[in-house]
């Protein structure tokens, strides 16, 4: 048959993940000549061969590709005839918009892992083995494409084996960026909290470590985003100490097994579960435990948040531990997770000891959390392994977007074409650090895909950093404002390719209103020009603002105010209790002329209450503290709800508390709780023929949403982005389909 010439273009994630040694391959199975090269966009061929062999070849190309590849997109077209002599793998072409998936980081493969365990192996136990398939990519990349020029093992030079790997196409290690051994690699390093190091050998390194772990030591380990603290998660003494250091009196740590056989023993896991926990991107998962653990891993709960090792390094510890290890992330409070000794520096009354490595992590990626509910994946924090993400939108954007998130749980996203690209957690803006490290996120989606926003879209709370850095950056960008809880519906819809009008349900801790208020109990009908408010829960005030935040007991306390108005002073209860006369008459006063208390119809705020008001938790240690002690105390054979009131879009939650308040059985107040919230649902979404929407972080509530499964089965929530404020910017950039500019 006639050759003729064609020019294939590949799009998705498509660098950095073995995908031109795997084109190099299919030509020498299908006997074709050419070239195969990376662009701005992905991967470019130009293949010459015959009409059929090319259909063969595009069936291979979409149906065989690398394991971490994933392809969007496949355009194929004839063109001028070219003579090939050979089929060859050539420099990247950087032309055009950059458009390319940025490639996460993954864990070890099995192949490498077979490697670093033979003894015959020349990486036989290397900390950094690699290959196409595995491995460190996003954390080390100064900018795109992915090519080893442009990642921080630049400044490590191959010796002659791993080069003669990385150069041969058929190899697994062709054009590894990360690659290196014993004799051209990243080294470790091991020192004391004061940086006097320790007397060890490369090979003898993680053994010396290893055996300071089984001493009760805590160690600041750097890993692939961050360092991690770990500890023997068995030494009930190490884990209280590292609780007592890093002033974390309650808030669960993370616990990192060897294995699979590990995990069982420490947890009831599904085979979603278990899927989660062995798959690529190795994400913590939250299971029930079956085995106790020290009372200090995760105080008060009956879950456990279990990882398994996703590093070679991790691998060599936990093979020579054989106990599980705390690894939780290595930050001071309300800061970033540390990257480089001058930031670990402010923990250094923390950790005994450092086991360092001398490759730079280029940019910061703590550990994804996932959970399960029903057959739901739930992801609650979107980071190593799963971010950097391209999503695709249900529409062509007109403008280049940059959404800045929101303030808790941040996440900042690009947009062009018909594509987001949202980046890893980024976390809470309440420190100089923490918005630095946002502004630096900011700054490398910009740059690594030649990004200038002409739309700069923001949450609409005026005091939020991400507003405020919004105003200062935006030079002669348009700004838009969108509110916190259409753009997390708008989030959703984008993410499940929804183009209709939906009736949303947005419950959450905070977010600012159209009203000037401080919603988070909403109920709305929405598409991506528009939405209406439809309902929402009835207003209440928040005593000290934001500290109401932390303080369950001021949210009671409130509330009791609403309900018995002066006569709280008079009352013996375990709200009344928390607080002194004084307190009590000043917070009163405070109630009666709003000083102070702002209103709020927040259903995150309405839990916290709940909690306080039935002696569970007064003052919290963490969010999400009060939703997760009320889980605990659900019980699934209580049957019934509480009443409400519901009158022209108000719903007046005081009825409930009055009948809680009446309950002699806590576990049954507890259960008529969550029945209650579903049943609000229930009555404000009756009328509507609509697909019903959830967001906001109190979907996170295993046991609030698998209620709701259980009652709306079509329910839609997110799976690729956190209910959370984590999806917030995905919204953000959604509502901007039909923004028009000034230009």
């Amino acid at each position: 048959m006639e050759l003729c010439t064609y020019k294939v273009n590949i799009t998705g994630t498509v660098q950095g993940v073995g995908f031109r040694p795997f084109v190099y391959a299919l030509s020498q199975r299908y006997l074709c000549t050419g070239t195969v090269s990376n662009n701005a966009k992905g991967v470019e061929i130009f293949l010459n061969t015959d009409t059929i062999t090319l259909k063969q070849f595009l069936i291979a190309l979409e149906y065989e590709y690398p394991p971490l590849a994933s392809i969007d997109n496949i355009t194929h077209e004839e063109i001028f005839y070219k003579s090939f002599n050979d089929f060859q793998i050539i420099e990247t072409q950087e032309v055009g918009d950059v458009t390319v998936n940025i490639p996460p980081d993954v864990s070890i493969c099995s192949e490498c892992e077979r490697e670093l365990f033979d003894s015959e192996n020349r990486r036989y136990g290397y900390p950094f083995i690699t290959c196409t398939h595995c491995g460190v990519r996003y954390s080390i990349i100064y900018d795109l494409p992915y090519d080893r020029v442009n990642t921080s093992m630049k400044f490590f030079e191959m010796c002659k084996a791993c080069k003669e790997e990385y150069t041969n196409p058929l190899d697994r290690r062709y054009h590894a960026q990360p690659i290196g051994c014993w004799e051209c690699g990243p080294a470790l390093l091991l020192f004391d909290n004061v940086g006097v190091a320790l007397v060890a050998t490369q090979e003898t390194m993680v053994e010396k470590a290893v055996r300071l772990l089984e001493k009760g030591n805590i160690l600041a380990v750097k890993g692939v985003g961050g360092y991690h603290l770990m500890c023997d998660a068995t030494n009930e003494e190490a884990v209280l100490r590292l609780r007592e250091r890093k002033q974390r009196p309650t808030k669960p740590f993370a616990v990192m097994v060897k294995d699979m056989g590990m995990a069982r023993e420490l947890g009831e896991i599904n085979a979603l579960e278990e899927k989660l926990l062995i798959s690529k991107e190795r994400p913590i998962v939250i299971v029930r435990e079956s085995r106790p653990l020290p009372t200090g891993i995760a105080p008060n709960l009956s879950r456990i948040g279990l990882f398994l090792p996703y590093t070679p390094l991790h691998l060599l510890i936990l093979n020579k531990l054989n106990r599980p290890l705390v690894a939780t992330s290595a930050n001071v409070t309300d800061e970033p997770i540390c990257t480089n000794l001058e930031d670990l520096e402010k923990l250094q009354g923390v950790y005994d000891y450092v086991l360092e490595h001398n490759r730079d992590i280029v940019n910061g990626c703590d550990d994804s959390v996932v959970m399960v509910v029903g057959e739901q994946e739930v992801i609650l924090r979107r980071a190593r392994g799963y971010a950097p993400v391209s999503i695709k939108l249900p529409f062509a954007l007109k403008h280049h977007v940059l959404a800045m998130g929101a303030n808790q749980k941040s996440t900042i996203a690009i947009g062009f074409d018909n594509q987001a690209i949202l980046s890893p957690h980024i976390g809470d803006l309440d420190s100089i650090g923490s918005v630095e490290y946002y502004e630096k996120n900011i700054k490398t989606l910009e740059r690594m895909y030649d990004f200038k926003a002409n739309v700069i879209v923001h949450d609409k709370h005026p005091k939020y950093e991400s507003t405020k850095y919004a105003k200062r950056c935006c030079g002669n960008s348009t700004l838009h404002e969108v509110q916190h809880h259409y753009a997390h519906i708008l989030g959703v819809m984008a993410e499940k390719q929804i183009k209709d009008k939906v009736f949303g349900v947005a419950f959450d801790g905070t977010g600012y209103g159209d009203d000037g208020n401080l919603w988070g109990g909403e109920f709305m009908v929405c598409d991506y020009e528009w939405y209406e408010r439809v309902a929402h829960l009835k207003y209440f005030k928040l005593l000290g603002g934001a500290k109401a935040i932390k303080e369950p007991r001021r949210v009671a306390l409130s509330i009791l105010f609403d309900l018995y108005g002066k006569e709280v002073l008079t009352l013996k209860n375990p709200i009344t209790k928390a607080f002194s006369e004084v307190e009590l008459r000043t917070y009163f006063t405070a109630w009666q002329k709003g000083l102070n208390a702002p209103l709020s119809s927040s259903v995150g705020r309405l839990f916290d209450a709940v909690a306080s008001l039935l002696g569970i938790c007064q003052i919290m240690s963490f969010e999400g503290e009060s939703g997760m002690l009320l889980e605990e105390l659900y019980d699934s054979s209580v049957e019934g709800h509480y009443s409400f009131g519901y009158k022209e879009g108000k719903i007046d939650f005081l009825p409930m508390i009055e009948a809680l308040l009446a309950e002699d059985n806590t576990s049954v107040a507890v259960s008529k709780f969550f029945h209650t919230l579903v049943e609000m649902i229930a009555v404000v979404y009756a009328p509507y023929d609509l697909p019903l929407v959830l967001s906001g972080g109190v979907f996170q509530n295993r046991v609030f949403l698998a209620l709701i499964y259980e009652r709306f089965p079509k329910a839609i929530i997110s799976n690729a982005i956190p209910p959370n404020d984590g999806g917030i910017a995905l919204g953000q950039v959604a509502s901007n389909l039909n923004v028009t500019t000034g230009a």
